[in-house]
Formats: structure tokens, C-alpha cells, sequence
């Protein structure tokens, strides 16, 4: 049931008294994340100042939302924001002490399907009040996932006459339409509307043409062919055969065509998913190939890729409808399904490794797309530490945890796990492009230069860096030029370090010092401050923070003549100001950087 969820639904809690009912409703739901207010500590995958705006802004990015709130507070956040209800993502009201769902909006985009797993799960009533659902089990603005409606302008006068009576024929061309047949609607075996199942581009003046993913798509090519050649060849062999693009499930080839853009530029435009299969699995299909390729045999070792793709893609009882047609650098063939073609289920896809920061380690710190990544991903791969920090994003996830230090493992397994074909997120702090994991990665692959690693999607998302969060806390420290320098000398010779405070010293930069302390060089940090006294006054501010963003976190400024002595470790960051820092003292004292320099007679 869960492929016809919505994924990464907002459960909204107003408090402390919804959550445990909350955590219950996200454990149900793929990707859904919970969302509490930030003056109410919980075990929030996100938290918000203020609830409309949240719930407004979660509607103006698409997202699910499931309210245990009263309806008027849903409502009265979206009202601004209706315009389109083919666009609007569904919302659901869920009364807090769980005893009634309501579907708000799109109910029949998502929200009656929340609304009946609730139900179900909850034992609550379902507040279900469309007409369809509710007198014949049966939405056709919501076809079963493949499938596609080739006028929806046509479905409210079709439905209609199901509900008045009127007699509706079901013409089923390409395949039986289990879903409609499910229903308690009515059909006649002739009538003046009819409902047509066909993947031929068919054009019913009388009805409603439902095309069913009944076609795979083989494609094979040559290294480097371009995507419009592809196209052009996809195009021409549907329209050969008399189908329509719109019944195709997936386009399918070998595997070592996993990283071909082509492939993917036309199963993007075709809006379905890219399978692969190994050579072995169409090596397998030879008996049914209409034609044989000795230079496929040579080049992949199956006899034909884009028949030998499509045959394996429809399994036994499907069959070759439109045998190999061949460009100057492609093949394609197309063969068809006895019944729907469900695309995550057939080969492999392309594997993706998303590398992404997490923040400093409060959930609130982590960007909505990162969140979003963690929630597509099958494995998390990262230091214990920072996966535990992550809790219940990753729940139900296949963890690959491991202790600090062992970066090049980490990166090496995410790489071997993507390659296979899964969906991986491999985790750093703070950004994983700011002394993270990204750098790492993009090296392995540059070194190694392993063609399945190189076939993986990679994708980097940005997180709130340890020295942004640390520069918040301590005011606006960075308001200026200023650069980041780590005293690890694990990978980088201290000379070079050296070298480089004395030259943002010199500067005048204002510096984050990363891993200033550790048991194996405890007198780095004192070295580095020595330094950067010789540039600017021994009264200089500076910021340590500990533990940012997590549990026992502290902030303290002090003078940079005290630095040397100071308390730090490879938990904290230092912020070291310029010249030109200045400290506002009071009860919370704060540092900022002017963001120009003036004279005071300029002022």
C-alpha cells in the first residue's frame, strides 16, 4: 500500500500531548518526518517558530501535511495559497486524541489514501466525502501508480454518470483494469461513455482512455550517443508500432549502460524510471530474440540488449510487439506486459549517493533537503555518533556505522553499496563539502577510476557549517573576509599550516580554527595563536564553542592573548576575530565584524 502514499508527509504537532500519537502516524508513512514547535522540546525531526507560516511554507514547497490540530488552523494557513488542485499537495486534519481523519485537500492526490492508512492503523473514523470513494470504492483521478489518463477534463463527466446510473462500458485493450473492476461500480457491456484500457494513442469522444505501463522499452547504444539520437529512435519505433509513449513503464538495457545520459535523458522526458539488467539475465532471454547481434555478444555478452531488456522486463508472459530498430549508434525494441508493469520491481536502477551534511547535529540545523535525502535513501553510511544524532529520520534504514577516523572505509563502502544499485546517504557534520566527506568522495573516484563507481548519480547537499553555527551563537563574527584553517596535520604537514595562518594572520582575516586540540598535538593551538598575537591586539576577541547544536553544548569568548591556555578540543571551534572585531558586552555579550571599515570621522 505504501507505493500510493504520498512520501515525506509533515506530521504537525502543537505540543507535547499529540506527540506520542504523532510518532505513530509517522511510523506508518514513508519519509514522513515530525514537525513540533521549537519552544516545546521533543524528539522533533523539525521544529518551527510559528505554526501558520510553517504550515504555509510546507504547502508552498509541495509537501504532504498531516495536522493533529483543528481544521480552521489548517485552513486558514493554506486559504492564501489555492490555486491549482491538480499542483496542491494533500492535507489531512487528524483530531489529537485520534479519533476522526479529515481529508482538507486533495483527496484524491493522496489525502484519502493517508486518511483510510489512518483509519485502518488507528481505528479512527475516516472523514471521507467524495462522492466516488464514497458510494463506489473508486477514484479515476487516482489511477493505481503507471498508469495514465490521457484527458483528465473528461473524468468528472465520466464519474458523474457512475453515480447517476447511467450505463458505462469498460473496454479493456491492453490489459485487465483490476482497479476498476474492484470497485462497486456498475459495467455495462455497452453504453454511451465508455472507460478505455489501451497503450494505443486512442482518442475516445465517448469516455474516459486510461493507458495502462503495459510497454518496456529496450534501448542499447554505443558509448557517448546522444540523447537526441535516442530520442528520435524511442519515437519513431512507438510510432512504427501504433503505442503510445504514454503506456511505457521503464526503459530497460544492460547494465553497462547504467551511466549512458542518453538512457536517462529519455526515461526522464517519458517521466519512468531507468532499469538495468546484467548481461547474464538477457543472455537468458536468447531463445525469444527475433534477431541476433554477434558485435552485442562481443561488446556485453547477451545476444541482443534492447530486445533481450525488454523481454526480461515483461517477464515470461509477455512478448516482443515491435522486434530491434536501429540507428547509426542505437537500437530500440518494445515488448509488452500480460498485465501492468510495476518498474520498481524489474532490474536495477541506477544507484545514487547522496553526500550531505547534517549541521552541527540539531534536527532544526538540518535543511529541508537533506532531510529529504535521508528519507529516499535505503542505506546511511557515517560515523556512529553523527548517525545516532540523526534518531528517527533514518528509523527502519540499513545503518553502516563506523568509528571515527575511518573515512576513506566509509566513503569506499557508500561508493560500493551505490554502485549496486542502491539509494545510499553517506553523512558528514556540519557541510560535507567544508572538511567532510565531498572532497573524499570525488578523490576516490578521480583516483580509483572505477567505472561503476564513476556510473553512480552523486549528489552534494550543503549543511550549516560548524563555523556558521558557532559564528550565530557568538553574534556575527564572519560579517567580513575571513577563511577557515584546520590544525589537524593528519593530512596537511603543520609547515603548511603554518604557513597559512601566517598569511591570514598577515591578512587580517578573521579565522575559524577547526580541530584545534587533540591529545597527539596539544600544542598546535598555542602555536597558532602565538601567530596571529604578532598580527593583532593581544585583546582581540575570541569564541570557542563545544558540542554545537547537542547535547552539553558551551559558548564562551575570551581575549586572544588567553587562547593558548584555553580549553579546546576536537569537539569545539574557534573563531578568532580581526582587527576591526569588535564585543558588545551586556548580559549575553556579542561579537560582530564591521561588514566596511571606516574611519571615525567617516561615521
Amino acid at each position: 500500500m505504501s507505493r500510493d502514499l504520498p512520501h515525506g508527509a509533515a506530521i504537525l504537532v502543537l505540543g507535547p500531548s499529540g506527540a506520542a500519537l504523532a510518532r505513530r502516524v509517522r511510523d506508518l508513512l514513508p519519509g514522513a518526518r515530525l514537525h513540533g514547535p521549537r519552544h516545546h522540546p521533543g524528539d522533533w525531526d523539525e521544529s518551527y517558530d510559528r505554526l501558520v507560516p510553517h504550515i504555509a511554507a510546507l504547502f508552498a514547497a509541495g509537501t504532504p501535511i498531516i495536522g493533529l490540530c483543528a481544521s480552521g488552523i489548517l485552513i486558514r494557513a493554506i486559504g492564501p495559497l489555492l490555486d491549482d488542485k491538480h499542483a496542491e499537495p494533500p492535507v489531512v486534519a487528524l483530531a489529537e486524541d485520534g479519533s476522526v481523519a479529515v481529508p482538507l485537500l486533495g483527496g484524491h492526490h493522496g489525502a484519502n489514501a493517508l486518511v483510510r492508512v489512518l483509519a485502518e492503523a488507528l481505528g479512527c473514523d475516516a472523514a471521507i466525502t467524495t462522492a466516488g470513494d464514497l458510494r463506489l470504492g473508486l477514484s479515476l483521478d487516482e489511477p493505481p501508480p503507471g498508469w495514465r489518463i490521457a484527458d483528465p477534463e473528461l473524468v468528472k463527466s465520466v464519474a458523474a454518470a457512475l453515480l447517476a446510473g447511467r450505463p458505462v462500458a469498460l473496454v479493456e485493450e491492453a490489459c485487465r483494469a483490476d482497479w476498476l473492476r474492484a470497485s462497486s461500480a456498475h459495467w455495462a457491456t455497452d453504453g454511451d461513455l465508455r472507460i478505455v484500457v489501451t497503450d494505443r494513442p486512442t482518442i475516445a469522444e465517448d469516455g474516459l482512455v486510461f493507458h495502462p505501463p503495459v510497454l518496456a522499452l529496450g534501448i542499447g547504444c554505443e558509448r557517448g550517443c546522444s540523447a537526441e539520437e535516442i530520442a528520435c529512435l524511442a519515437t519513431d519505433t512507438l510510432a512504427e508500432a501504433g503505442l503510445t509513449p504514454a503506456a511505457v513503464a521503464a526503459i530497460v538495457s544492460v547494465d553497462l549502460k547504467v551511466d549512458e545520459a542518453a538512457i536517462h535523458t529519455l526515461a526522464e522526458s517519458l517521466g519512468v524510471p531507468a532499469r538495468f539488467y546484467p548481461a547474464s539475465r538477457l543472455l537468458d532471454e536468447t531463445s525469444r530474440l527475433k534477431i541476433r547481434s554477434e558485435a552485442a555478444f562481443r561488446a556485453t555478452g547477451c545476444w541482443g540488449v534492447a530486445e533481450g531488456a525488454a523481454l526480461a522486463a515483461v517477464g515470461p508472459e509477455g512478448s516482443l510487439v515491435m522486434p530491434r530498430r536501429q540507428s547509426r549508434h542505437a537500437t530500440c525494441a518494445i515488448a509488452r506486459a500480460a498485465s501492468p508493469i510495476d518498474a520498481t520491481a524489474i532490474g536495477r536502477p541506477r544507484g545514487r549517493l547522496a553526500v550531505l551534511g547534517i549541521g552541527p547535529g540539531d534536527a532544526a540545523w538540518r535543511t529541508p533537503e537533506a532531510s529529504a535525502l535521508l528519507a529516499a535513501s535505503d542505506d546511511i553510511v557515517g560515523y556512529r555518533l553523527y548517525l545516532d544524532l540523526l534518531g528517527d529520520a533514518i528509523a527502519g534504514k540499513t545503518r553502516h556505522d563506523s568509528e571515527i577516523g575511518a573515512e576513506e572505509g566509509r566513503v569506499r563502502l557508500a561508493l560500493d553499496l551505490a554502485a549496486a544499485g542502491r539509494a545510499v546517504a553517506l553523512v558528514s557534520s556540519g557541510d560535507a563539502g567544508i572538511y567532510g566527506l565531498a572532497t573524499l568522495v570525488f578523490e576516490m573516484i578521480d583516483r580509483e577510476q572505477r567505472r561503476d563507481w564513476s556510473a553512480v548519480e552523486i549528489t552534494v547537499a550543503p549543511g550549516i557549517s560548524a563555523m556558521q553555527a558557532a559564528a550565530a551563537r557568538a553574534g556575527a563574527p564572519l560579517g567580513h573576509d575571513f577563511c577557515a584553517i584546520s590544525l589537524s596535520d593528519l593530512l596537511t604537514p603543520w609547515p603548511v599550516i603554518r604557513t597559512r595562518i601566517e598569511a591570514a594572520a598577515a591578512a587580517d582575516f578573521v579565522v575559524a580554527l577547526y580541530n584545534p586540540r587533540s591529545a597527539r598535538r596539544s600544542g598546535h593551538l598555542a602555536e597558532a595563536a602565538a601567530i596571529l598575537l604578532a598580527h593583532r591586539p593581544s585583546e582581540t576577541p575570541v569564541a570557542i564553542t563545544r558540542n554545537l547544536g547537542r547535547a552539553g553544548e558551551t559558548e564562551r569568548l575570551l581575549r586572544l592573548s588567553d587562547l593558548p591556555e584555553a580549553d579546546a578540543d576536537m569537539l569545539s571551534l574557534v573563531l578568532v576575530g580581526n582587527r576591526q572585531t569588535r564585543l558588545i558586552p551586556g548580559n549575553r555579550p556579542r561579537l560582530y565584524t564591521p561588514r566596511g571599515y571606516f574611519d571615525a570621522g567617516a561615521r
